[in-house]
């Protein structure tokens, strides 16, 4: 279970950085490696930990530029 955190961590990080790519599927990912990090954790598994860490600061960053974004489109339409 840690790996596959490991690897929804970094594609959810990805996709937090990348512009053009939507910002919903990679918080939802960060989200199900954060649970799938966390069950690696009770195992004892290290690499966990990295799953862990990666799919918080993608999850951060995907809902962060997600409410960026609305912000800037409800700004356009109000000015309208």
């Amino acid at each position: 279970m840690g790996i596959a955190s490991l690897i929804l961590g970094i594609i959810s990080l990805l996709t937090g950085i990348i512009p053009l790519i939507p910002k919903l599927p990679g918080a939802l990912l960060g989200i199900i490696g954060i649970i799938l990090g966390a069950l690696g954790k009770k195992n004892g598994q290290g690499i966990a930990t990295a799953g862990i860490v990666l799919s918080i600061l993608g999850t951060i960053f995907c809902l962060l530029f997600y409410i960026a974004c609305a912000a800037c489109l409800g700004g356009i339409t109000g000015s309208l």
